[in-house]
């Protein structure tokens, strides 16, 4: 895996991954940005939040789950000092469909953070990492 990140003025930078894709990464107005895209350390919270999105929904399909939207809300706290390090990581599932499974919802979720998401399991060694979901019955 590869990725380039190119400076392009003040505090912004232009990332670059091996897949061809791009996005724009800028820091607050108080650090010279012009907050014209994500911070740095939001994009590693979005990226673990993909990450385990992306494994509790294909396990989901692979239990033939009926599920209609599943939806990731992360909350993070970071160190008060440098390197101001994610201490903290909340990660909450809202899936809807019909006729879920309680079990198989909290068995996906379990599975992607303690055997396949790189991510968390990689920011688990810094941070307090903790789960929870919510399943709306929806047609």
């Amino acid at each position: 895996m590869r990725t380039r990140i190119k400076w392009v003025e003040q505090a912004s930078f232009l990332a670059e991954s091996g897949s061809g894709h791009a996005v724009l990464m800028d820091g607050a107005p108080d650090h010279g940005g012009r907050n014209l895209g994500p911070r740095p350390m939001e994009m590693l919270l979005m990226g673990m939040g993909g990450c385990t999105a992306f494994d509790v929904m294909s396990i989901l399909r692979k239990a033939r789950q009926p599920v209609n939207d599943c939806v990731v809300e992360l909350s993070a706290q970071r160190a008060e000092s440098e390197p101001k390090v994610f201490t903290a990581i909340h990660v909450h599932f809202a899936v809807s469909g019909k006729g879920l499974s309680d079990k198989h919802v909290a068995r996906a979720v379990s599975l992607s953070a303690e055997k396949y998401c790189s991510a968390s399991i990689m920011l688990g060694k810094t941070a307090r990492i903790t789960h929870d979901f919510e399943i709306t019955e929806s047609s």
